[in-house]
């Protein structure tokens, strides 16, 4: 098993008017400080974007780079991603990077709204998911499609429609997969052969059906804390660890409990709790072999 951090686990958001934003000096600092060992990157601009700073920044942590978050919009005939993923690409190779997380964005700011392609905007989409593939293997890389609330791989339905029509793998994103109405459990039962990434979420599944029926946003319902640290909320990890060992997964579990901040925590206080306990947790789970 090896676990790595995410930035979003301390409220660092590509979302604009998301939170308070921390640094990446305090974060990554209580990252090493909890022993944590690798991380996805945060979101473009929040590390320096030239490719060699950005690995400079990185370097004094002694982090692993395993990749990053990176939202696209991959279903407008009119727009091609690859030179925007390509200029990511560069910052991978600074940096070690082995993941490219996409995500298939609307194109619109946040994720309380999406549109809904036409069979045109879904081949569009499909056939961008498998150039991408391509773009990041030429590389060295591997591409994971990461479903998320907000875009249009949301629902299970959609989920369903990657896995006929593309060759991409997918990032098991826990809570994403919930709240978007797909069993992450029998996902990784089903599925495992075709995950190659973990994004570990538990989830409040009270706060989950009040987004699934519309009646809260997905912003407000991070606010209200529908992730909660591992093991305190409704997913079942145990089996999803066991589904996944089964095929012999070997790729990252990343520690991804969203959160949204108000304001700057006091020294040793803040969000380092909550992963602590989440790490702690997920370590349980398989005492040997934890990177």
């Amino acid at each position: 098993m090896r676990i790595a951090g995410a930035p979003i686990s301390w409220g660092v958001c590509e979302v604009p008017g998301w939170g308070h934003q921390l640094t990446p000096e305090r974060v990554l600092t209580e990252m090493t400080e909890l022993g944590i060992t690798a991380t996805e990157l945060g979101p473009q601009g929040w590390l320096p974007v030239a490719p060699a700073e950005r690995a400079a920044a990185l370097a004094p942590y002694g982090l692993t780079a395993v990749g990053a978050f990176v939202p696209v919009v991959l279903h407008d005939p009119e727009h091609d991603p690859l030179p925007e993923v390509d200029r990511e690409l560069d910052g991978f190779v600074a940096t070690g990077g082995e993941v490219l997380v996409l995500s298939a964005v609307s194109g619109r700011a946040g994720y309380d709204e999406r549109p809904e392609p036409d069979d045109a905007g879904w081949a569009t989409l499909l056939e961008n998911l498998d150039r991408l593939s391509g773009l990041a293997a030429s590389r060295g890389m591997r591409v994971s499609l990461h479903p998320h609330v907000g875009t249009v791989v949301e629902r299970e339905a959609e989920v369903r429609r990657v896995l006929d029509g593309s060759a991409v793998p997918l990032c098991l994103d826990t809570g994403h997969l919930l709240i978007g109405g797909t069993d992450p459990v029998r996902l990784a039962q089903e599925h495992a052969a075709r995950i190659n990434h973990v994004h570990v979420k538990d989830v409040r599944l009270d706060l989950a059906r009040e987004v699934q029926a519309g009646r809260t946003g997905y912003t407000d319902a991070v606010r209200q804390g529908v992730y909660t640290p591992l093991g305190q909320g409704d997913v079942d990890f145990a089996a999803i660890v066991a589904a996944l060992d089964a095929v012999g997964f070997a790729g990252w579990y990343v520690l991804e409990q969203d959160t949204v901040l108000t304001a700057e925590p006091r020294a040793g206080d803040g969000p380092a709790h909550d992963v602590r306990r989440s790490l702690e947790y997920l370590r349980s789970l398989h005492p040997e072999g934890v990177g």
